[in-house]
């Protein structure tokens, strides 16, 4: 039976906690598998005595346990849905509360495996060497070895880890053995994390410094470049966090630009962020992604919600941080609203998409009976981001933040709900130097911003970076509007965004002609940001402007990032469904498992 607090998990770490985790996997390129044991330490958490461990699993194949180096009696259950099939151990005559048992699970990972994606040496840039990756948020840790997936539990981990190829971690370093197809790359964890944040990565890997404690790796072919696309941020990025909330506690922080085919935009995983290769675009244009990433390394890795449906915890405060920080670089709080304005803009069209009723546009979301990848979207976010931020203009700029660093000090290591949240925020709020503040802090509708579904109350927006962009579009309803490169010459690519976003909007759409020319006139076809292509496509295939329609299906080629490549798709299979089709069809083993998946169910071919 699933633990009341996490709907996500079949295990029983209610009577079981993970402590440490030892992985002693050997990446097989040639079988496209992970083989090897997995230790698991857990202590028992009842005072009745649970003769029982039950851990999730997905499409592993488990050849032997032994419990405290004996063997034991275990059995995998039938499967229930997304959620795998249940492994369980027994435990001869249960164990006292507090005692530790060690469980040893030798494991292969299959062809179903969900959270990994092999590479061949010809899906890579320089065409050297297979590359391999794994993506374990939401719930696909699982499926690479048995465990308490859930974000409910952390644990310590130690990585060993077998490759013919350089192999990176959400661990430090601990250096290298042997070489060869045998060589051995050791990693540690001393900061517990949950099983969604294991990472590992292998293939044709070099690195380069870009800050103080900080690297990237990605190809050989793309070092440079990547390189420079991050160095003149990141010590910034760095000091803004700290100053904002307190030092760094994982050590490094290094960023993995991946392969094209990667789903996100990044992964937070401690140590080593996995990021998209969209964000080396050659104008430093796309680099708020790793203050996301790195906003993560409090809100969501040290601070965790319990489980997916209280998503918002991680996300929107990670938002709120993100634009906190690049308003600190910035100088200046105009580019926090403007980021914002950008927000809203996106939440508007998740939540037009879902319907204001929708479940799944709820802050609060119920996870029972449902893959969590399903309910996936902008929502958490944008909306999460909006309530924090609504503490904040509440309570005043000052005193919140005080509360930030109390909140995140309070929480580390452990993970949340909802609740929790709101009672950490009243009982520090109940402080005597506080109390002019009861009367607007009783006025908060935590249930109403939990629960109602649709958007939340819209803020007043300072407008001034989006104001030029909203002239210009204005200018773009005239059919005799003549465009110029030197109209948005000045321009950030995030302004150009707003106005592609805000022409995307226009009641009556561009002709194909007048798409042509914006396109023409501001580059936008030659353009290596993928932000800025995907909206010119949609503003295309809105006007059914079939030139443009091979330049979908080509950037579709290109890319895995499931930002652009979903709503592209879906565009693209109402003008072109024949087109749309043949694209995914001939780029089907180039997406991630994921993405797959959410693709074939977006285009009907599930």
């Amino acid at each position: 039976m699933a633990a009341l607090r996490d709907p996500s998990t079949l295990s029983n770490y209610d009577a079981w906690r993970t402590r440490h985790t030892t992985a002693n996997l050997k990446v097989n390129f040639s079988n496209k598998s992970l083989h090897g044991s997995v230790i698991l330490e857990l202590e028992s958490k009842t005072d009745k005595a649970s003769d029982e461990i039950v851990l999730d699993s997905s499409f592993v194949d488990v050849s032997s346990i032994k419990l405290n180096s004996a063997p034991s009696k275990w059995e995998i259950k039938d499967r229930t849905g997304p959620l795998g099939s249940p492994l369980h151990v027994a435990v001869p005559g249960g164990a006292a509360k507090g005692d530790v048992v060690k469980l040893e699970i030798e494991l292969s990972t299959t062809d179903q495996c969900t959270a990994l994606q092999w590479l061949t040496p010809a899906q890579t840039s320089n065409k050297k060497a297979p590359f391999m990756f794994s993506q374990c948020q939401a719930i696909h840790a699982r499926s690479i070895f048995p465990c308490q997936d859930t974000p409910d539990v952390k644990s310590t981990y130690d990585f060993n880890i077998t490759s013919p190829h350089v192999v990176v971690a959400s661990g430090v370093s601990k250096g290298e053995e042997g070489s060869g197809s045998d060589k051995l790359y050791k990693f540690e964890q001393k900061v517990p994390i949950p099983s969604y944040l294991f990472a590992l990565a292998s293939g044709d890997i070099a690195t380069a410094p870009i800050g103080r404690c900080s690297a990237v790796a990605t190809g050989p072919n793309e070092l440079e470049a990547s390189k420079w696309e991050l160095e003149d941020d990141m010590d910034k990025f760095l000091d803004a966090a700290e100053k904002l909330v307190f030092p760094y506690k994982w050590g490094e922080y290094n960023v993995l630009v991946l392969p094209p085919s990667f789903p996100y935009g990044g992964m937070e995983n401690p140590i080593y962020t996995f990021a998209t290769p969209t964000i080396i675009s050659g104008d430093r244009q796309n680099v708020d992604v790793i203050a996301h990433e790195l906003s993560h390394s409090w809100s969501g890795n040290l601070v965790t919600s319990c489980s997916w449906e209280h998503f918002w915890l991680n996300e929107g405060w990670t938002m709120y941080l993100e634009r906190r920080i690049i308003a600190s670089i910035h100088g200046s709080d105009a580019h926090f609203d403007f980021s914002a304005i950008r927000g809203w803009s996106a939440l508007e069209e998740a939540i037009d998409s879902y319907g204001k009723d929708h479940e799944f546009t709820k802050l609060v979301i119920s996870h029972k009976g449902i893959d969590p990848d399903d309910a996936f979207s902008t929502v958490p976010y944008e909306k999460g981001f909006h309530f924090v931020w609504s503490l904040d203009r509440l309570v005043g700029r000052e005193n919140f933040d005080k509360f930030i660093p109390h909140y995140f000090g309070k929480w580390t290591n452990k993970s949340l709900d909802s609740y929790e949240f709101k009672e950490t925020f009243l009982s520090f709020f109940a402080a005597p130097e506080y109390a002019h503040l009861k009367e607007k802090i009783d006025s908060i509708d935590w249930e109403g911003r939990f629960f109602t579904p649709g958007l939340p109350p819209k803020p007043e927006f300072d407008t001034s970076l989006a104001d030029i962009c909203y002239a210009l579009a204005e200018k773009w309803k005239k059919p005799d509007f003549s465009p110029s490169p030197d109209d948005v010459s000045s321009w950030t690519g995030n302004q150009v965004l707003v106005l592609l976003n805000t022409i995307q909007d226009f009641d009556t759409p561009l002709s194909p002609e007048r798409v042509q020319a914006l396109g023409e006139a501001y580059g936008l076809l030659e353009s290596k940001n993928a932000e800025l292509k995907t909206v010119y496509y949609q503003i295309a295939m809105q006007a059914k402007d079939k030139t443009a329609y091979q330049g979908v299906a080509d950037l579709l080629g290109e890319v895995g990032r499931m930002k652009f490549v979903r709503p592209l798709f879906k565009s693209l299979n109402k003008v072109d469904r024949e087109l749309a089709v043949k694209t995914f069809k001939n780029n089907r083993d180039f997406y991630h498992p994921i993405c797959r998946q959410m693709v074939e169910k977006d285009l009907g071919l599930a």
